[in-house]
């Protein structure tokens, strides 16, 4: 492993929150969520818990892509206010003991940026990646004077920016080497964007599609090795910034330079499995080529914990305490936790996994209420992406009360961002907040419980000592956590101790046994 500056220490205590801007927070009432919204919506970040959020790409696009096709990268987009009120955003983020992390779009642009403009019509520009004749297999015709076609890194809009080829072929003259003019002007352009908003105040990036940078590269080391330098210029010019990566790899990316890679639907030899394991019940976001699985949070108790177990275990191993694993509650490309047969009984358990597990844990906007994924709904900026995989599910706005998202209902249908969440019963921020008992109010405790007690944070040691119905693991050597996902009761024989119960319901621990009621739980401190 490449030797790079240690983390910043704040890293290893952080609770990420992830906004998508267009559907948080609507300030002005023309249907699109905005910094402002943000901005006065800190206070409930707060009181949740949360002190790190990622917000999905918020700069200058023509949205074919919800943002993720950048055409400027060094100003915000006009929808979500101005320059001078995402600064206002980072500087109140910054009072409430929040830091901001943006996302950084590295392995292509949209086709209306001035860098693509201008390769199109120079067939001296090597900035993307030009096959000068014809139009082989998933290039796309060139829009300018350009002969020849241009190879996209995502949807056609998004042409790829030219990183180099980790192997050249006289039959594909476009394939330039990694240290060619054209890729060589693309490092310096990333370094030049992220020093840009690192000295305005934000505190890090989440880098999409991280992998894709350098083509025909089977082995990622190439693109590890752009990561790399770039992680050595970050670590002598911003020490205390940190680079997350949409890799879904770990044990590949954080070896490359990234300070922490989130398990993710996708990525590595199993493909996402880690994550899917826990979660993905088969409704919702899905790749029709998944192959079918057994989620471990399923109310008839067909999944199991180790695929989880054993991928976070081999990523652990590889990371070796010189970054993060992060495990998202779920992203605007997967579904949420609340999805298809899955019931807000279900989801105080997943938390209670969530926030207890040795991984940095990232909270999806609304699931911290139970907000649900909406099947159904229409293509919006790019949301579908196959017959199963439509992402605007996870997209729908924040549901703060009924006079808060007046400002989305209000427009005109076809301002609308997304449309409300049609659920009779669905659960708002406001109701959540004057009961006790709700959702909100427990994923707050196990925020504070997480970040107040050392054992249970990321660099708490883990020993599994059930790989079953209830799920059972010690915390710390002291600190007892039971999982029972399933609807049934389960229980384990365990030798009688004397425990403390921190955050239990349905969890007792009697003579010489766990028994764990239907979808309980229990974090008990047994180091007396």
């Amino acid at each position: 492993m490449t030797s790079f500056r240690p983390a910043p220490a704040w890293l290893a205590d952080a609770v990420f929150y992830q906004i998508y801007p267009q559907s948080f927070a609507d300030s002005g009432g023309d249907g699109i969520g905005d910094f402002n919204g943000i901005t006065e919506h800190l206070d409930h970040l707060a009181w949740l818990g949360v002190n790190t959020v990622w917000l999905n790409p918020c700069f200058v696009s023509p949205f074919r892509d919800a943002g993720y096709d950048v055409s400027d990268y060094l100003n915000v987009a006009p929808r979500y206010g101005s320059n001078d009120e995402f600064a206002k955003l980072v500087d109140e983020a910054r009072r409430h003991r929040i830091r901001v992390l943006l996302d950084l779009v590295a392995g292509h642009t949209s086709d209306a940026h001035p860098w693509f403009t201008a390769s199109a019509n120079d067939p001296d520009d090597h900035r993307y990646i030009w096959a000068p004749e014809g139009r082989p297999d998933g290039f796309v015709p060139s829009p300018g004077t350009r002969p020849g076609a241009y190879l996209p890194n995502f949807f056609d809009s998004q042409p790829a920016l030219n990183f180099g080829y980790a192997h050249e072929s006289p039959a594909e003259p476009w394939r330039r080497p990694v240290d060619a003019e054209g890729p060589r002007a693309n490092r310096e352009a990333l370094r030049s964007i992220m020093d840009h908003w690192l000295r305005l105040g934000v505190s890090g990036f989440r880098v999409d599609m991280a992998s894709s940078l350098v083509k025909d590269d089977p082995d990622r080391s190439e693109t590890a090795r752009i990561w790399s330098e770039l992680r050595h210029w970050l670590d002598t010019a911003h020490p205390e910034a940190v680079l997350l990566s949409e890799w879904g790899e770990p044990e590949v990316s954080v070896p490359a330079g990234f300070h922490a890679d989130f398990f993710l639907q996708f990525g590595g030899p199993t493909d996402g499995l880690a994550l899917r394991s826990l979660w993905s019940n088969g409704e919702g976001t899905v790749d029709e080529n998944w192959a079918p699985l057994d989620c471990f949070f399923d109310p008839g108790g067909r999944g199991s914990p180790r695929p989880f177990v054993e991928a976070w275990q081999r990523a652990s191993t590889a990371v070796g305490g010189k970054g993060f694993i992060s495990l998202p509650t779920a992203n605007h490309d997967f579904s949420r936790l609340n999805c298809g047969p899955r019931t807000a009984e279900q989801l105080p358990v997943a938390f209670a996994f969530q926030l207890t597990w040795p991984t940095l844990p990232a909270i999806y906007y609304g699931d911290e209420i139970g907000m649900r994924y909406i099947d159904g709904l229409p293509d919006k900026e790019g949301s579908v992406l196959g017959p199963r995989y439509n992402r605007a599910g996870s997209r729908t706005p924040m549901q703060w009360d009924d006079t808060e998202n007046a400002g989305f209902s209000s427009a005109p249908a076809d301002d609308l961002y997304l449309p409300l969440d049609p659920d009779p019963d669905r659960p708002t921020v406001a109701a959540q907040r004057a009961d006790e008992a709700s959702l909100l109010h427990l994923v707050r405790r196990l925020v504070r419980l997480r970040t107040t007690t050392p054992e249970l944070g990321s660099g708490g040691s883990v020993e599994v000592l059930h790989m079953g119905c209830p799920f059972v693991y010690l915390r710390g050597g002291r600190y007892l956590v039971v999982i029972n996902p399933q609807r049934d009761e389960a229980s384990w024989a365990y030798g009688s101790a004397v425990a403390d119960p921190l955050e239990v319901s349905g969890v007792e621990l009697g003579g010489d046994r766990i028994t764990a009621r239907g979808f309980g739980y229990g974090i008990f401190d047994v180091g007396h």
